[in-house]
């Protein structure tokens, strides 16, 4: 990554993560996606039960392989007949993994969720929460955060997914309610009640959508 880019991200990733920690969060840089890789991983013990939400960046920083692979019960919703129940399991899970369609650079962060078991066990249920987030995805305030999730990851997302949404076919958010919509919840994360749940790795690469 461009240097001048790369000095930027290092600056604004200090502020996010003061403002994690103000939120009783905890928030890690990583250089490059093999940082972001080490970090994850040492944060999720040996034989932890592992699952996700369809976090793109877990994947993209090579995260999915390294579980599959290694010492940990990795649940694969997508790999299970009982989808329902693979979901369900996330909420006793040791470690969910996630992203964020959109992070403040204070700390807040929002998502958007169609099914709404990525959101929901982001709220509450697993023992430890663990986010992969490109620097793609920081902005100045809720407002941006929230335009970003619904004009960037939503769009795309219905995209990837083959949906028939009005923001499918144009790529910006008509405030639909298509039957197909996934802007069906908003989880806005501003604080955690509990204490080394929640941690944030912030990557200096640009990932997911």
């Amino acid at each position: 990554m461009n240097e001048n880019i790369t000095k930027r991200n290092e600056l604004l990733a200090d502020k996010v993560i003061k403002g994690l920690e103000s939120r009783n969060m905890s928030g890690y840089y990583a250089a490059d996606k093999q940082e972001a890789l080490k970090k994850a991983l040492e944060l999720i013990p040996q034989g932890s039960t592992v699952t996700m939400g369809g976090a793109m960046s877990a994947h993209e920083i090579g995260l999915v392989e390294a579980l599959k692979k290694g010492n940990y019960y990795f649940i694969d919703r997508d790999q299970e007949e009982d989808k329902r129940a693979a979901m369900l399991a996330a909420y006793d899970a040791d470690v969910f993994l996630s992203s964020a369609n959109a992070i403040t650079n204070d700390g807040v962060m929002v998502n958007i969720d169609g099914n709404s078991n990525r959101v929901s066990a982001i709220a509450q249920g697993p023992k430890k929460v663990v986010f992969i987030v490109g620097m793609n995805k920081v902005c100045d305030d809720i407002d941006g955060a929230m335009k970003r999730a619904r004009n960037v990851a939503a769009p795309i997302n219905a995209q990837r997914f083959n949906l028939s949404t009005p923001c499918a076919k144009t790529g910006a958010c008509f405030n639909c309610k298509s039957p197909d919509t996934i802007c069906c919840q908003f989880l806005i994360t501003r604080y955690s009640r509990h204490e080394g749940r929640i941690h944030v790795i912030l990557v200096n690469d640009n990932l997911g959508f």
